[in-house]
């Protein structure tokens, strides 16, 4: 007979994972109080990921619920979650040399209505009555809203294994085509040796949403081979336009079925409630809760 303590140990790491992680780790500052064991509090920080509860109803096994939050929320901010994501999948490009190929998708996520209400002041914003326009303030946390509520974008990229490899996130109401070169210029995987960061791969894969002059350009001047389908529209433009139409672009249809990786990626990450619904009401925080889940996702599928 399971007791709870075996239910609620399944979100946390093994002790493979751990191992793999605590390298990664930051250490104890040498001045001021120490910090809670890592590996509690980071457990904890799972925990609230995978299953999305309010932080005030972490089970206690964890520690203080205000230990973990703080923990999180500080990382989260300075960026430490996204720089020990990095250190875990360096060289992960190595295994497929100069065929390393990604893929680029997007995803809708809803927000909760507790992530709405960021305070302005905590922003560097006006208050209420100032001639701010709010509407565009939420924007700038990463939230837009539609007919169907509050949402927010995770934009993707992801490498032929489904592990996420680069993020950003946006409004819900943002369209795809446009942060293409932003996701694109965001992939940076670090050397296990000497040398640069890795930023090019040589295949990028993504669907219609993204065939637009300009993203096709930008991977022509950085050397990538694009894989992307033409819209009806633009095929019709160009064979209006004859011989001033030019060639249609280059496409493997091969290569384009591998395209579901990067949409197996996010369904791996949307399996964190977390991620599948923004509880957090910054911006910063919620990245790095989609931090949080892709560590996990590195440490089960780590980089020989």
């Amino acid at each position: 007979m399971s007791t709870v303590g075996d239910r609620l140990n399944r979100h946390d790491l093994s002790e493979e994972e751990w191992q793999c992680l605590s390298p990664l780790l930051p250490v104890n500052p040498r001045q001021g109080g120490r910090w809670a064991d890592h590996r509690l509090v980071i457990n904890g920080v799972f925990f609230r990921t995978r299953t999305g509860c309010p932080w005030r109803d972490l089970p206690e096994c964890y520690g203080n619920w205000k230990t973990v939050y703080n923990r999180h929320r500080r990382w989260s901010l300075d960026g430490t979650w996204a720089v020990i994501l990095d250190r875990l999948r360096a060289g992960c490009d190595e295994a497929e040399g100069k065929d390393w190929t990604v893929g680029v998708d997007s995803t809708i996520v809803r927000a909760h209505h507790h992530a709405a209400g960021a305070h302005p002041a905590a922003r560097g914003l006006p208050g209420k009555g100032d001639g701010v326009d709010h509407e565009s303030a939420k924007n700038r946390e990463g939230l837009g809203r539609s007919r169907g509520g509050l949402t927010t974008k995770i934009h993707l990229a992801a490498d032929r294994r489904c592990r996420p490899i680069a993020r950003l996130t946006s409004a819900g109401q943002r369209g795809d085509s446009p942060y293409f070169i932003r996701v694109m210029g965001s992939i940076r995987i670090l050397r296990r040796g000497l040398g640069r960061p890795r930023r090019r791969p040589a295949r990028a894969l993504a669907d219609k949403a993204y065939s637009s002059r300009g993203n096709r350009a930008y991977l022509r001047r950085r050397g990538i081979r694009g894989v992307i389908p033409e819209k009806r529209d633009q095929q019709a433009n160009r064979l209006k336009k004859g011989r001033k139409g030019g060639r249609p672009p280059a496409f493997d249809v091969d290569r384009y079925k591998e395209r579901n990786t990067v949409e197996r990626c996010i369904g791996k990450l949307k399996a964190f409630r977390a991620v599948a619904m923004r509880f957090d009401k910054r911006e910063r925080i919620y990245q790095g809760t989609i931090d949080v889940a892709s560590i996990k996702i590195w440490l089960r599928d780590p980089v020989p």
